[in-house]
């Protein structure tokens, strides 16, 4: 019935098969869980991992070269056996124990193609220096129902994605995107260009790991130089994104150069912001404004 796909880098998954399997062995289902490490460097981690190959009905394989994000979830796709697949990230965690039991019940309406759960994050504060991941993730991640059924395309992430093997099958993973970010924009973008429906339900993976602040920064920076690949590429429109419509208005503006140079003085200051205990997600937008004009004012 259902393939459980993780990719993973580097992270500590057995914690998150054993939730799965002992989830799924109740539900009685047929079901398969594949984690498969995209050749992160072998340490406890890959040790552990491999205790997944002990649980029945589970597999960790690692690739013995680097696919990249939207290649490695292919290959999975590739491997998976049954109709239904469920992407979830290495680093998340049922936040209920009827996560496995809310995806079933919702496979059983036959007219059903792809089911988003959502995503939430501890209440509790983290380190100073995981502050800015973790003020991100709950004001731009941890959506509401309500307002996800209102935008499901906006507010979909492929880190909590359930989905009919053939549709993934006919909209894979972006392959050019090696870098972090944006590959799920593409692919909910794919979806909503081929009016593949979306439902939204309430069933949400805590999403654990948080960066350091300062990697956080430079994954973010990774991820505007993915954006501007796209935009180059027509992927999608230019409007297609808040970052993008502003970024755009900017440049209608004439202004482009200037934001860019303003973000070159200002960058250190913007930054130290950023890694501070209480980080402004206002000035975080204008950091990603700021280095995109630069990006595309070179």
């Amino acid at each position: 019935m259902i393939s459980i796909l993780i990719p993973s880098y580097n992270y500590n998954t057995l914690p998150l098969a054993k939730e799965l399997h002992s989830q799924a062995v109740l539900e009685n289902i047929e079901f398969e869980i594949i984690v498969q490490d995209d050749a992160s460097p072998v340490n406890e981690n890959t040790s552990q991992n491999s205790g997944i190959n002990q649980i029945p009905n589970c597999r960790f394989e690692r690739n013995e070269i680097t696919l990249g994000r939207g290649q490695n979830r292919n290959s999975l796709v590739m491997k998976a056996q049954y109709p239904w697949h469920l992407f979830l990230d290495c680093d998340m965690l049922p936040q209920h124990s009827d996560f496995i039991r809310k995806y079933v019940e919702s496979i059983k309406n036959d007219s059903l193609q792809a089911v988003y759960g959502g995503i939430a994050y501890r209440k509790e504060q983290p380190k100073t220096d995981e502050m800015l991941r973790w003020v991100y993730g709950k004001k731009r991640e941890e959506i509401p129902l309500e307002k996800r059924i209102r935008f499901p395309y906006r507010h979909s992430l492929m880190s909590n994605f359930l989905v009919k093997k053939e549709i993934i099958q006919k909209f894979p993973f972006d392959e050019k995107l090696v870098q972090y970010g944006y590959e799920d924009i593409v692919l909910i973008n794919d979806f909503q260009q081929n009016n593949i429906t979306i439902t939204q339900i309430e069933n949400a993976a805590y999403h654990l790991q948080l960066e350091n602040s300062a990697v956080f920064l430079e994954k973010t920076k990774e991820s505007l130089s993915n954006l501007k690949l796209l935009l180059d590429r027509k992927v999608f429109s230019d409007d297609h994104t808040s970052l993008v419509k502003t970024y755009q208005q900017v440049s209608n503006l004439g202004l482009r150069k200037t934001v860019a140079f303003l973000f070159k003085k200002f960058e250190g200051v913007l930054t130290k912001n950023l890694l501070s205990k209480s980080p402004s997600l206002n000035l975080f937008l204008l950091y990603k404004l700021g280095y995109f004009c630069q990006l595309n004012s070179r």
